[in-house]
């Protein structure tokens, strides 16, 4: 039997080889759409894809031939950018000329244009060296047999009007040539967006499935060419519609016996760990409900990837699939973490765009969820009240007396902030994306952050008790977060259970394991998915998985010397090491480094939160700086320009900090010198007595 359906597959592969390679000069539009369908099945066979081929299905190659020409046009226009056109007569300089016209009237949509005598034209183009006379710009202009018409506006835009489908498709001959310079042999395809609009768990497959391939036999800079701006578009537009109409705290309601709900914590880019998590968990069905907790990019290769899968499954199954927003799904997080530099890696020119339109859709990303009026997840977790009367000198600033949130108040937040606001009424959207639990009671800021709070186990208590909810389910925080928290769980397992209260339980959960992917420690982490079933939602089960194998590729954020120690890395780190050079900070044992790059300064030896201290003995321990509750000078004024004014606020906090433990020894050392002179004084009292 495989030896009968391997024949088939290499019968088709022959007629697929075969209609691309014909010359369609004299066929009518009939006989054209006839081969189109012909190879089309033959595709289907050879990629092993077990559906019938449709009409939409012509229609959709045809639109491939169309992209390709836009891309292989751009891919001309950059070439000709960086060329150096010294030393041409007239003739080639018309002939250069005239190919670039040709290339931006495709892109900008102009009218048809006539390419006369390609023999000519390829052969006039002997100026170019060896390296550019296999690219697009070249192989763009083999078109067969004479004359060859590409239509501009109206044939690429107009669905409703009758495709030159025998000029589309002899063109396209042309551009599989500038396919194989491109792409590996077995991308023959571009991603589209369906030409119905209609997204279908088949294109959805296709695509995790494409996705994947690029990502292992694929540069990063020929991502565009298979998954083009325009797909970007169609579904980051689609998922907003729906994002947009779903409120701050979506309700989730679990209907039958069979019915879970699977919950997954940050990913970061980790995209072969989210394929292996949806492999062994299942995809979304009406049965299984996933509900991702935020942070789908940053500190990870693939943040593009995973935001397109996520994306489509959301668009696919919108009550079936729950994207909730973390705090690097901002610009102020992208731009520092490595998802900007992604996104400009990958779309090149086009990058900005592209990056803009993500940060649109992040806006619209929800902000908690409940679980069967049981389950609260959140990626940072509680909240203030917007309620509390502000004095009139804070003006809702961070330092004001606070009061535990409601859900009532987290559903009237305006979410649609690019970045979490510092002060103000919608605090409270940062508050959710960047807050972490404490093993002390009571509700603070983070004084060591710009953003978010700290709350204690009766924080939880009160939240849960007002809302009569079991559980909560957070994220946020990895294994390098709880390095040094003994309090916490290290989050080795991809979970911790951080208060256990009699109204019910906190957890948080991560997702990405073996991380980070760039930079710093590795932990060697598992990620975990926890899995809430029907009847009982308050009794979660973990799963814990290990890293899945994954690509090695370039960082795409810059890296502390001190990092590319080379004892703290291993082999899938060490091919990316090369590109960096900066000079090696020093810092003794056990000393945290500076959370501020400074490196980015040119300073190396910058202070730290922790110092170094005599112990009595001879030797020395390292004393942690407690955070300071209040910081003198802050916020600063809005014309320093980072990266500066990230590293005042670093010190001003540093020094704040120190400046409050001096007083708090200070302190400490009066009150135990008054308590001494007071017991020698009653000693002396009764002594005389």
């Amino acid at each position: 039997m495989d030896h009968h359906k391997e024949r088939i597959r290499s019968g088709c592969q022959k007629i697929l080889e075969g209609i691309n390679s014909m010359s369609l000069v004299n066929l009518d539009d009939q006989q054209v759409h006839s081969l189109v369908m012909m190879r089309e099945i033959a595709r289907g066979v050879v990629d092993d894809r077990d559906r019938k081929v449709t009409k939409n299905d012509v229609i959709t190659a045809l639109r491939y031939s169309i992209e390709k020409m836009v891309c292989a046009s751009r891919d001309i226009i950059q070439i000709f950018s960086r060329m150096s056109f010294e030393g041409l007569d007239d003739q080639r300089m018309h002939l250069v000329m005239r190919m670039k016209e040709i290339a931006h009237g495709i892109i900008d949509k102009q009218p048809r244009v006539t390419i006369t005598r390609p023999d000519l034209l390829e052969e006039q183009v002997g100026f170019v060296d060896e390296g550019v006379r296999d690219s697009a710009m070249v192989e763009s202009t083999k078109i067969s047999n004479g004359d060859a018409l590409i239509d501009g506006a109206q044939s690429m835009t107009n669905e409703d009007e009758i495709l030159d489908m025998e000029h589309v498709l002899r063109f396209e001959n042309g551009i599989d040539e500038v396919q194989e310079s491109l792409l590996p042999p077995c991308f023959q395809q571009l991603l589209m967006w369906p030409p119905d609009d209609c997204v279908t768990i088949e294109w959805v497959q296709d695509m995790m499935f494409m996705l994947e391939q690029v990502s292992r036999k694929m540069l990063p800079s020929g991502f565009c060419h298979v998954v083009p701006t325009m797909l970007v578009e169609k579904l980051t537009d689609a998922a907003c519609s729906i994002l947009c109409k779903e409120p701050n705290c979506v309700e989730v309601n679990c209907l039958g016996e069979d019915s879970r709900v699977i919950v997954v914590g940050g990913i970061h880019g980790q995209f072969h760990d989210l394929m292996f998590l949806m492999k062994h968990a299942g995809v979304p069905s009406e049965n299984q409900i996933y509900v991702f907790n935020g942070n789908y990019v940053d500190n990870g290769a693939w943040g593009i990837e995973v935001l397109l899968v996520l994306l489509a499954w959301k668009v696919l199954m919108p009550h079936r699939v729950y994207l909730l927003r973390g705090n690097h799904e901002s610009r102020y997080c992208t731009a520092r973490y490595g998802f900007k530099k992604e996104v400009s890696t990958k779309y090149g020119d086009q990058g900005e765009d592209v990056y803009n339109k993500f940060l649109e859709c992040f806006k619209e990303l929800p902000l908690a969820s409940v679980i069967a009026n049981c389950v609260y997840i959140t990626h940072g977790g509680l909240f203030r009240s917007i309620y509390a009367t502000p004095s009139h000198k804070s003006k809702w600033k961070k330092t004001q007396n606070m009061d535990l949130g409601s859900l009532t108040e987290l559903s009237e937040v305006k979410r649609t902030y690019v970045d979490s606001p510092y002060e103000g009424p919608n605090i409270l959207l940062s508050d959710v994306v960047w807050s972490k639990p404490s093993d002390m009671d009571g509700l603070r800021d983070n004084s060591g952050q710009k953003f978010g709070l700290w709350w204690g186990p009766d924080c939880t208590e009160a939240f849960l008790k007002q809302h009569n909810l079991k559980l909560i389910i957070r994220s946020h925080e990895g294994p390098d977060a709880r390095a040094g928290r003994d309090a916490f769980g290290d989050m080795l397992s991809g979970y911790s259970l951080d208060h256990d209260g009699e109204s019910g339980k906190l957890y948080t959960l991560f997702s990405a394991p073996d991380y980070p992917q760039f930079g710093k420690r590795r932990y060697y982490n598992e990620g975990a998915y926890a899995v809430l079933k029907s009847p009982d939602f308050a009794k979660p089960s973990f799963h814990s998985f290990k890293s899945a194998e994954r690509p090695t590729v370039d960082p795409y954020v810059d890296l502390d010397a001190n990092d590319m120690d080379s004892s703290k890395l291993d082999s899938s780190q060490s091919a990316s090491t090369s590109a960096f050079s900066a000079p090696e900070r020093f810092y003794p044992d056990g000393i945290m480094r500076p959370e501020f790059d400074f490196g980015a300064l040119g300073i190396y030896n910058a202070p730290c939160w922790s110092v170094q201290l005599p112990d009595g003995s001879g030797g020395t321990h390292v004393v942690e700086v407690p955070r300071a509750p209040l910081v003198e000078g802050l916020p600063l004024p809005s014309n320093i320009q980072e990266p500066h004014k990230a590293a005042y606020e670093y010190l001003f906090e540093l020094v704040a900090a120190l400046k409050h433990m001096i007083v708090s020894r200070e302190t400490q050392n009066r009150a135990r010198v008054s308590a001494l002179r007071s017991r020698a004084r009653k000693r002396k009292g009764r002594g005389n007595s």
